[in-house]
């Protein structure tokens, strides 16, 4: 059985995403954002364990921030997960020397 509409996880804001892969010397980053995207709409994260089973290179930053690597290692995306309600906010997306200036958890 295919997924149903109302079975896709929220993502919250999508335009956080397009705005990245569109700022000067970003573009590369365009495809792993929008794979990612299409993976997370679809996912049946229960908990943290269900994201690092499937992204064994995500940090999980207390009970609800995942870190993703993305473009092979190149850019970070920063999470915030409400599990039950089937929620992601995206927090922040950047270069690793922009990640290193913020705090993850907080963002």
């Amino acid at each position: 059985m295919g997924t149903c509409y109302l079975d896709l996880v929220r993502i919250i804001a999508r335009s956080t995403l397009r705005d990245f892969w569109r700022r000067k010397g970003h573009a590369d980053a365009e495809q792993p954002l929008r794979a990612w995207f299409a993976e997370a709409r679809r996912a049946q994260w229960r908990g943290p364990a269900d994201v690092k089973a499937r992204y064994a290179t995500a940090s999980i930053l207390g009970k609800d921030r995942i870190v993703f690597n993305i473009g092979g290692n190149k850019y970070r995306l920063v999470v915030a997960v409400k599990y039950e309600a089937r929620i992601v906010f995206i927090r922040f997306v950047g270069t690793h020397a922009e990640y290193d200036r913020i705090r993850a958890q907080e963002v």
